[in-house]
């Protein structure tokens, strides 16, 4: 409980603000989601009404929320406009960054299936199978669009990482969102067609999810490691099977 007779008024609402910031970088409240109605805020925080007003007009004078007449508030976007920012511009426009993404990547998710393999919850380990089972779902139907597989398949890594409690890890990866999905979909597109790769893939996700849920840190390290590196190593294959389809058409055409 929070006690407004114990601290003055400006310093229950910036306690307020720090209980709500906790959410955020928990992960327990996202960007874009709206934030509980202010009855439930209040009854979860034991504050007043009017101490809850002031916590979120501190939080909307830090940028942390936004507010929509009659739609309530939002959690801001925090990393800012990705798309206009010239650095990732010049990360989309240049195809070697897959490559150097997916080498973070492997570094990244390796950590954060060791973390969660060792700190993950029940519940965590229950929207990980959610996760899972939607992913898997999607792979069966023919007709899927590879986006949704590529948007599903981010979100089982995600929720991985998720289960990692680490939020400074977490957050890295959300606000690598843009490019990371540039680079499932890259997979997706170009290996879930091939029976042999999809097989693969499908084999490397299995074996994550399940070192993690059985709470085998160094295996779950070690598959989330070999799946991304699998993948860097399939598609630099398919980059060089292009090439030299592209060498061996302009040889034929007499341009070399």
């Amino acid at each position: 409980m929070i006690s407004e007779t114990a601290i003055e008024k400006r310093q229950v609402a910036d306690v307020v603000a720090e209980r709500i910031e906790r959410l955020i970088v928990d992960g327990v409240l996202k960007v874009g989601q709206a934030l509980p109605s202010e009855r439930r805020l209040c009854e979860k925080l034991g504050i007043s009404r009017s101490a809850m007003r002031e916590g979120l007009r501190v939080l909307r004078g830090r940028g942390i929320i936004e507010t929509a007449h009659g739609r309530g508030s939002f959690v801001a976007q925090l990393s800012g406009a990705q798309d206009t920012s010239p650095l990732m511009h010049l990360f989309n426009s240049q195809p070697r960054t897959l490559f150097d993404l997916l080498e973070v990547r492997a570094l990244l998710e390796g950590e954060s299936a060791r973390l969660a393999a060792l700190r993950g919850t029940e519940a965590d380990f229950i929207l990980l199978r959610r996760r899972y089972e939607e992913m898997l779902a999607a792979h069966t139907e023919e007709s899927a669009d590879p986006r949704e597989h590529a948007r599903l398949d981010h979100a089982f890594h995600l929720a991985v990482c998720e289960a990692s409690h680490n939020p400074v890890l977490v957050h890295t990866l959300q606000s690598l969102t843009d490019l990371m999905l540039s680079t499932v979909f890259a997979s997706v597109n170009n290996l879930y067609h091939r029976p042999i790769q999809k097989r693969q893939i499908d084999r490397q996700h299995s074996r994550l999810f399940h070192a993690v849920t059985e709470r085998l840190p160094d295996q779950a390290q070690r598959a989330a490691r070999d799946h991304i590196q699998s993948i860097r190593d399939n598609l630099k294959e398919i980059e060089q099977e292009e090439q030299r389809l592209v060498r061996a058409t302009m040889r034929l055409e007499g341009w070399v």
